[in-house]
């Protein structure tokens, strides 16, 4: 009897030539020498037997592996895939991409290096417990993409738990780059802001961090609305975030809608997606202000908004005044490296904001100009020494 052959099955490529997917083939990060080793020397010396005496003294000063292991410039870029982008909960294979890309960034834009990392893991003490059991291969962990409240409550834990810098990127990086976007909005229109009245769309990760940092620096008035409508302490429907928002928060008292919120603002900030009517944006007050950050359909989009508003921004590339993260993770992470930082603090976070707002000067700033390019060669450094200037001077260094 004669054997068949069997033919294999090769699939078929259905991305081949889409330039975005060429882009991303083999992945769009690598691990590179940062020494070579040419000669038996130099083998002996990174490796064995010289490489037992630097663990010997790591063994007797654990401090030292910051010296003499990469751990002092490496960030763990962690996720679950529960929140990634605007495709939600997409698992953690599917994540990699953006973690990749996240790394990448790091990198480019920072110095920094970073591994991704995507746990199939969604329990919150499962998710704790690994990040925490790793930590100690890396300098900084960098959390994203994690659906709220989890969110709060793992980052929380990790930064009482470990004694290196831990930043989820989607809750403090917006919030920075909203700040820094915000405080030259306001010198365009010429308003204080502790005089404005704010609005934000959105009760989720960003949301909650933005409406911090906007109450830290200054703002007094400030309504924060969810799918529901605006988080007021009478609310029954609201968790433990939510209703820590919502006693610290809406002084005015408002309930309702967004729309009914909006009537009299100063700024809207959207960060959750949906589509806001003509008419509440038309009900907001003179010169106002607009951050529509929704990818890829803003909120309001910039056509209509710049017919009732004085300043606009959205999240997107191809509008002015991009507010993008990239424009604060680098530089936070490379300034509390820098600073030998054990973790980023909410000043250190200001600072940053500030270092960005400082970088448009009072010549060009303008309306459709009100935050630096992720492109500006200067974003990166001054972020950084900013952070590294505030982490000295709050004492959270280790040096």
């Amino acid at each position: 009897m004669v054997a068949q052959a069997v033919e294999s099955v090769v699939p078929t490529d259905a991305y081949a030539g889409d330039a975005v997917f060429e882009l991303h083939r083999g992945g769009k990060i690598e691990v590179s020498s940062s020494i070579h080793v040419q000669d038996a020397d130099d083998l002996s010396k990174a490796y064995t037997p010289g490489v037992a005496r630097v663990c010997t003294a790591i063994a007797a000063e654990p401090a030292l592996a910051r010296r003499y292991t990469w751990t002092s410039n490496v960030v763990a870029v962690v996720t679950d895939g529960t929140a990634v982008l605007g495709l939600g909960d997409i698992g953690p294979v599917a994540s990699l991409p953006v973690m990749e890309g996240k790394a990448l960034l790091f990198k480019e834009f920072g110095g920094v290096d970073s591994v991704p990392i995507a746990l199939d893991c969604t329990d919150v003490d499962e998710f704790v417990e690994t990040v925490a059991r790793m930590a100690p291969s890396f300098g900084g962990i960098n959390l994203e993409d994690i659906s709220a409240p989890r969110c709060f409550e793992i980052e929380r834990r990790l930064k009482e738990r470990l004694d290196i810098p831990v930043f989820h990127d989607d809750q403090h990086g917006t919030a920075v780059v909203v700040l820094a976007a915000l405080r030259n909005a306001l010198r365009v229109t010429g308003k204080e802001i502790e005089d404005i009245r704010v609005v934000i769309s959105g009760a989720g990760a960003a949301g909650v961090a933005c409406a911090r940092i906007l109450l830290q620096a200054g703002v007094g008035d400030l309504a924060v609305v969810d799918s529901k409508g605006v988080l007021h302490e009478d609310r029954s429907d609201l968790n433990p975030v939510k209703l820590s928002l919502a006693r610290d928060t809406n002084t005015g008292g408002l309930s309702g809608r967004l729309a009914d919120a909006l009537a009299g603002a100063d700024l809207f900030l959207g960060v959750s997606g949906g589509t806001v009517p003509e008419e509440a944006v038309a009900s907001m007050a003179d010169d106002a202000i607009i951050f529509a950050l929704a990818n890829p359909n803003p909120e309001v989009h910039p056509d209509l908004a710049h017919r009732h508003a004085a300043v606009v921004a959205t999240g997107r590339s191809d509008f002015p005044n991009q507010i993008n993260n990239v424009l604060a993770f680098p530089g936070i992470f490379r300034g509390a490296f820098d600073a030998s930082a054990t973790r980023i603090t909410e000043g250190m976070k200001l600072a940053a904001a500030d270092a960005l707002a400082g970088l448009i000067s009072p010549a060009d700033l303008r309306a459709d100009y009100i935050i630096p390019s992720p492109f500006d060669p200067r974003v990166a450094p001054a972020v950084a020494d900013a952070v590294a200037a505030a982490a000295a001077a709050e004492g959270v260094t280790r040096d």
